[in-house]
């Protein structure tokens, strides 16, 4: 059993959605982001999700394009990222690490050369944002040799059709993007995400994980409620321009907002389970 299905096996028997915050890698520089990693499972992260900074990162709005472009003005590479797995794995065997970027580095570097150091390192699942499932087959091929999951977004507006692909191709869990626009939007109907997860889950046994316009603990609340994962980005990431010459109030603050969404995701699920007989 993988980690993440390992993760997500215990979050389901415990009641719980997995919280999953993402951080751009090498933002604000690379020095702080192991600690941030160790600092956001502290504060009750059950995965992590680690951006690989790119140059036209086109699912993401401007909070993490500018997190982008400062962790690349920093140098940071695929190798940099990958050896920050690596440096984070030395304490934490236990909790999952996604990257989540585009496929141009992964083709600069090689889909077999990336697979066997994602693995070496300690990466655990890979979602490539601009790489279509229906094109998916050599990196997927190559991921599974080193037993890393391969995770596919499905949007508001994915076909029936397509999700037959994802759901064929997906491992891991499958990213529920919640919104029609890209990372940081403001608008969520919670009914309408319910609805559209019931009709997913009919396809598949895999854990869906929301993310997009996951803007503040009452809304992480609200996803949790039907959700097995919330992943939030932008607020976190956002956090770094209110402390943009000091790391260590940024990492301070960030770990406290994912605790207040830790706190408020448990108490929903609470509310929401059975009162004992």
């Amino acid at each position: 059993m993988s980690r993440i299905a390992k993760r997500f096996a215990e979050t389901r028997a415990s009641g719980r959605a997995a919280l999953i915050p993402y951080v751009t890698a090498g933002d604000p520089a690379p020095g702080v982001t192991v600690a941030l990693m160790h600092d956001l499972v502290a504060a009750g992260a059950d995965l992590l999700e680690l951006g690989v900074p790119f140059s036209d990162p086109m699912a993401d709005g401007p909070v993490i394009q500018l997190a982008c472009e400062r962790a690349l003005a920093h140098g940071t590479s695929l190798r940099d990222v990958l050896a920050m797995v690596a440096a984070f794995r030395e304490r934490d065997r236990e909790t999952p690490v996604i990257l989540m970027g585009y496929l141009n580095p992964v083709e600069r570097m090689g889909a077999e050369t990336f697979a066997e150091a994602a693995g070496a390192a300690g990466v655990d699942g890979v979602l490539v944002v601009d790489l279509p499932p229906e094109e998916s087959d050599e990196l997927t091929g190559v991921l599974a040799r080193v037993a890393i999951d391969p995770i596919f977004l499905v949007a508001p507006t994915t076909s029936s059709r397509r999700l037959e692909h994802v759901t064929a191709a997906a491992r891991g869990f499958i990213y529920y993007v919640s919104l029609k626009g890209v990372t940081g939007s403001q608008a969520l109907d919670p009914a309408e995400l319910g609805a559209r997860l019931s009709s997913i889950r009919a396809l598949t046994e895999l854990p869906l994980g929301v993310g997009f316009g996951i803007r503040d603990a009452q809304t992480a609340a609200q996803v949790a409620r039907v959700a097995d994962a919330v992943v939030v980005g932008s607020a976190i990431v956002r956090l770094v321009e209110q402390f943009p010459e000091a790391p260590d109030q940024f990492r301070a603050a960030a770990s406290a907002l994912v605790r207040e969404m830790r706190t408020a995701m448990d108490d929903a699920r609470m509310a929401e389970a059975p009162a004992p007989v």
